[in-house]
């Protein structure tokens, strides 16, 4: 095991996205741990529950809203004894960018992080992945379920049918209606919750980080994302990945993404705050 020099950053918390439990953050965990960064990856609040009983009882799921959420990590970040790497994936993306604006965290990585209040593009793929949900107005209120064919086409588009079954059974569960119909429609409601101060200049640094291959959030989603920062001189980065689906977290080569992501926080994170106001812009 790896050991963090004294003053450091030595914490990696870790967010999971929707439809997903801090289970699908089980390789990354490992990984970082054998680094030896002291790694959390608290559920939403209320689904620190087995998949197969989220599953059975998704009543949890449906109570989620990006408020409550990002109020619970506020709250688990700020108890921590020094800033750590904040880390999401898909909406704990968008957590992740909501936290650091709050001023937290010594780094925020994004992994194809859901989009904040501002991106406007709106690829076909993502209406599609996300429509088992937006359909239906109801569905605001409840916790909807991927079946299998839409897991596939969502997070298994890269994987062969059966590889991706079996990680529908390890790893999905209802998504929150709430949470998906707040972002949906972010640019519509002036208080929405997930605006940030993209202009901000005294937040920590931030890299958001594309797929190639992803159809929940397309690599062009992430990249007007990252775009939306260069008004701000602290440090943004974009880097892209071919070849990589939503379900990059697990996808067979997860571990280039995971080394990646925590060599760039470990390495913005040391740099004087004073050091990052000088934005890099999103490369393409």
């Amino acid at each position: 095991m790896g050991t963090t020099p004294q003053g450091q950053v030595d914490t990696v918390v870790l967010i999971h996205g929707l439809w997903m439990t801090p289970r699908s953050w089980e390789g990354w965990v490992e990984r970082y741990t054998r680094r030896g960064m002291h790694v959390i990856a608290p559920a939403w609040p209320g689904m620190d529950l087995p998949v197969e009983q989220l599953r059975d009882d998704p009543g949890p799921i449906a109570q989620q809203s990006i408020a409550t959420a990002v109020a619970h990590y506020d709250r688990i970040i700020r108890a921590l004894p020094r800033p750590p790497i904040i880390m999401g994936h898909s909406f704990g993306g968008l957590f992740t960018q909501l936290l650091v604006d709050r001023g937290l965290g010594a780094a925020g990585v994004g992994v194809h992080p859901a989009a904040v209040k501002g991106v406007l593009k709106l690829p076909l793929s993502q209406l599609r992945s996300a429509f088992s949900i937006l359909r239906n107005p109801a569905n605001r209120q409840k916790a909807v379920p991927f079946t299998p064919d839409e897991f596939a086409y969502a997070f298994g588009n890269t994987m062969s049918r059966e590889d991706s079954d079996r990680a529908w059974q390890r790893y999905a569960v209802p998504g929150a209606g709430r949470v998906l119909f707040e972002s949906a429609f972010a640019n519509l409601d002036p208080t929405s919750p997930a605006k940030v101060d993209n202009g901000r200049n005294d937040r920590a640094p931030l890299l958001l980080m594309g797929g190639g291959a992803d159809h929940v959030v397309p690599a062009t989603v992430v990249r007007s994302n990252a775009g939306l920062y260069q008004k701000s001189r602290a440090l943004t980065a974009y880097e892209e990945f071919p070849g990589r689906s939503h379900f990059t977290v697990g996808q067979d080569g997860w571990e280039a993404v995971a080394d990646y992501a925590l060599d760039w926080a470990l390495r913005a994170a040391a740099l004087p705050r004073e050091a990052t106001i000088a934005s890099e812009a999103p490369r393409r």
